[in-house]
């Protein structure tokens, strides 16, 4: 797979990655970002293969997204789901009907053959998405917890047990024998600037690391790691809490002890700004879509 040039490239995950993709696109132009996407949150269910951080990505460049929710298709209806627990099969990871129509053509192409990344630009070619979309591998990396409950795999925690457990340590299984997707390390390359979105620096940003190859084609780039913490709690899911649970500092001192040696600036919100001197400032609050441009905008405004 080859690549033409774009100055901005986002190691994202989940729906703060998803947002700030989103806002990027939206103030510097799509045909300007590329999105390498975690895959430590996949998961087979019920024959399909789910991508979820792949997915949410997809739906909010798309207009598709729930919002409210922070996943899945809005308006969604789950009629399969239903007939599918009456007869048998599992019901606790929630997939939608139209939902259910991306992973049967997504599975039906890995299936013969087909690797993620080209399945990945096809699904988004026909959605009509412009950004470049990119699996941080095509290979199985999946993320694994260890909490007071034993070790459990990422979806088992995040979903079926509304990650409730305190997490004492990580690990991605198949990291090691990965390689990054095609184009992955070219669009580092010639990247100008290398974000880490906003996202849960150890199960979205973590796996993507993970994989052989991308911590170390990040050095020498402009990497600027933007913060998921407003006030020193995240705008959505556990990462403060996990940051503390992993032996870290509260608040954005923990994020910069996790990003150090890895990220050349940390960005944080205004309600942060005291918390780290020399930190770059921005608003990252872009919960509703249309405040999003102008966060992009500031984004970078402040990364000139």
């Amino acid at each position: 797979m080859s690549i033409q040039p774009r100055p901005y490239v986002v190691l994202c995950g989940g729906l703060g990655g998803s947002r700030f993709v989103d806002a990027l696109a939206r103030a510097a132009g799509p045909d300007r970002v590329t999105a390498i996407v975690n895959v430590g949150d996949d998961v087979e269910i019920l024959g399909l293969h789910v991508s979820p951080d792949l997915d949410t990505v997809l739906y909010t460049l798309a207009g598709l997204l729930d919002e409210e929710r922070g996943w899945g298709i809005r308006d969604e209806t789950t009629n399969a789901l239903e007939l599918a627990g009456r007869l048998g099969g599992e019901t606790w990871f929630t997939l939608g009907d139209r939902d259910i129509g991306l992973h049967l053509v997504r599975s039906r192409l890995l299936r013969e053959g087909v690797p993620l990344s080209e399945a990945t630009r096809r699904l988004a070619e026909r959605l009509g998405v412009e950004v470049q979309l990119l699996p941080a591998s095509d290979d199985p990396v999946r993320t694994f917890l260890t909490t007071p409950a034993g070790e459990l795999d990422f979806q088992t925690w995040f979903v079926a047990r509304r990650h409730a457990d305190p997490v004492t340590a990580l690990r991605y299984e198949g990291a090691e024998a990965a390689r990054p997707a095609p184009a992955v390390l070219e669009a580092i390359e010639v990247a100008e600037v290398v974000f880490l979105a906003p996202s849960n620096p150890f199960v979205s940003i973590g796996p993507i690391l993970a994989v052989p190859g991308i911590a170390e084609a990040l050095g020498g780039k402009r990497v600027v790691a933007v913060s998921p913490l407003v006030g020193g709690k995240a705008v959505r899911g556990p990462a403060a809490e996990m940051l503390v649970t992993l032996g870290h500092e509260p608040g954005v001192r923990g994020l910069a002890q996790v990003y150090d040696g890895v990220a050349t600036d940390l960005l944080v919100d205004p309600a942060d700004a005291g918390e780290l001197p020399g930190a770059l400032v921005a608003p990252i609050v872009m919960v509703a879509p249309e405040s999003r441009a102008e966060v992009g905008r500031a984004v970078l405004e402040a990364v000139r």
